[in-house]
């Protein structure tokens, strides 16, 4: 790998880790309210149903501020080689194939050097948005594979009633998850987190885009409040594309919950042990219908929006002061 290459990864790592633990924090508390709307099985006039106010009011009643805390500290684990690694993958194969990096200036029209000595040139730098695609789900699905096992104790973390013994910390958490479920229940909720790739893929190449059409000048780095704005624009049109898959993560990952259960010919309660994807939502379209796969959708677009503008503006900023010539 060419020294350049080399120093455009290791920054990509840094400046993604920074802005992710930066933004994680931020929104920890919508985070919470977010998980346990989608974890909870009361539909909206049911018994036991909480809206948004209900919950913020129950936590801070029973556990105070720090309840609106819960799982950072699996959040902030996950977060820093979530986007350490996402960032280091996206920029490294967009780098490989002649694109600018993130934090780099959009320069329309570059020439690009021919990839072979016979001038043969990888259709993809014809097409960037192509690269920009491929790019943004082979780095999605690169950091979800290595992180699942966290965000799992998050969501546990963020979903444990007070009936049950809480976890004390992340390593108290992973011992008793594979103690009480074995390896496997670190990585439930996995294939509807690939899925979730189309969300990254419909992101990236739109914020980029979005970056392209706001440079006006290709020589001056793009101002900070139009990177929010852009960043803005396509976390949220992609997070209500592909919203429902992260309510089937979320259940399928609190499996321990009795989210499956049906009532048996002779009036008993029976709970399943069946786990997959459309299982889940088949179950949850019947029981709480369509809008079920929509659960916590404000309150996840108004933590995911400026949480997503936070960790890519600190990404951008980052690079700059990363890549800028020591004087």
């Amino acid at each position: 790998m060419p020294s350049d290459q080399k120093k455009w990864t290791a920054n990509s790592m840094i400046a993604g880790a920074g802005g992710g633990l930066v933004a994680s924090i931020a929104t920890c508390p919508l985070d919470v309210v977010k998980t346990k709307l989608q974890a909870q099985q009361a539909v909206h006039g049911q018994p036991g149903y909480q809206s948004v106010l209900d919950i913020v009011k129950t936590t801070l009643r029973h556990d105070g501020i720090r309840g609106m805390y819960r799982g950072l500290g699996p959040t902030i684990l996950g977060y820093l080689p979530t986007w350490a690694i996402y960032f280091a993958v996206y920029d490294g194969i967009k780098t490989r194939f002649g694109e600018p990096s993130l934090g780099e200036p959009q320069k329309p029209g570059r020439i690009y050097p021919a990839a072979q000595p016979k001038g043969y040139q990888p259709v993809m730098r014809d097409h960037p948005w192509t690269l920009h695609i491929l790019s943004a789900m082979i780095a999605g699905a690169t950091s979800t594979t290595c992180t699942n096992p966290l965000w799992v104790i998050k969501i546990r973390f963020m979903t444990q009633s007070r009936r049950e013994v809480r976890y004390r910390h992340t390593f108290d958490a992973a011992l008793t998850i594979y103690r009480t479920e074995g390896i496997r229940a670190f990585y439930r909720g996995l294939l509807p987190s690939l899925f979730g790739i189309a969300h990254v893929a419909v992101q990236f190449p739109l914020y980029e885009q979005l970056k392209v059409w706001a440079q006006r000048d290709s020589n001056a780095p793009l101002r900070s409040d139009t990177i929010l704005l852009c960043s803005a624009i396509a976390k949220m049109t992609a997070s209500v594309a592909t919203y429902p898959h992260e309510v089937v993560r979320t259940r399928l990952q609190t499996l321990r919950l009795p989210i499956a259960e049906d009532m048996s010919s002779d009036g008993m309660i029976k709970a399943h042990t069946r786990r997959s994807v459309i299982y889940i939502t088949r179950k949850i379209v019947q029981k709480e219908g369509w809008t079920g796969l929509y659960k916590g959708l404000s309150v996840n677009l108004f933590r995911t929006v400026p949480n997503s503008a936070v960790t890519l503006l600190s990404y951008e900023l980052l690079m700059r002061h990363l890549s800028s010539p020591r004087s």
